[in-house]
């Protein structure tokens, strides 16, 4: 029996430390995952967006134009098709994707706030070298607002939202995989 996973929220929520809390559960010999952040278009490719705050042009890496749709679908329905029997999808617009959706068994939304979210994203961006003017330049002119409009709505289409500043990953992750596990006969 194949499960797929959905796990989608805002930057910094803990999308990724959930992923991989599951994916580490269950073991590779059963569970391939997909980052979404793996199909963002090339860098030129991606949209130009001046912001409504300060009319500077960014980049913006956080609305539905910005990712290779088709080779993600394409991934998606691969990793199906695949002899794993457990997929986990992950990204900001997990739950936004209509096609995407369609094809998921479970809907998480990790539940984050914004403070804290800003507070991991600049210490995650100054690992890769970005000055902490330009991590809170990005978001407070940028990512929040997207974050608005294409990742917070999609919460109400989960079917579990998860407290991504608690300590609750670890049961959470347990009871999934439990879950997962019961269904399989594992």
């Amino acid at each position: 029996m194949k499960t797929v996973i959905g796990i989608a929220g805002g930057t910094a929520s803990g999308k990724s430390t959930l992923c991989d809390m599951i994916f580490n559960e269950l073991g590779e010999n059963i569970t391939q995952v997909i980052h979404m952040d793996s199909f963002f278009l090339p860098e030129e490719m991606r949209p130009h967006v001046a912001s409504h705050t300060n009319g500077r042009l960014y980049i913006d890496d956080n609305c539905p134009e910005t990712i290779d749709w088709d080779k993600f679908h394409n991934a998606l329905n691969d990793a199906i098709k695949s002899d794993k029997p457990v997929v986990i999808v992950e990204g900001l617009l997990v739950l936004w994707d209509e096609y995407t959706k369609k094809k998921l068994d479970i809907k998480i939304f990790v539940d984050c706030p914004s403070d804290e979210r800003l507070i991991r994203r600049i210490k995650r961006n100054a690992q890769w070298g970005q000055s902490f003017e330009k991590v809170t330049d990005v978001y407070l002119n940028m990512v929040r607002f997207r974050h608005e409009q294409f990742v917070e709505p999609t919460k109400w289409v989960a079917d579990v939202i998860v407290n991504g500043s608690g300590d609750n990953k670890l049961l959470i992750t347990k009871t999934l995989v439990n879950t997962i596990k019961d269904q399989r006969g594992a």
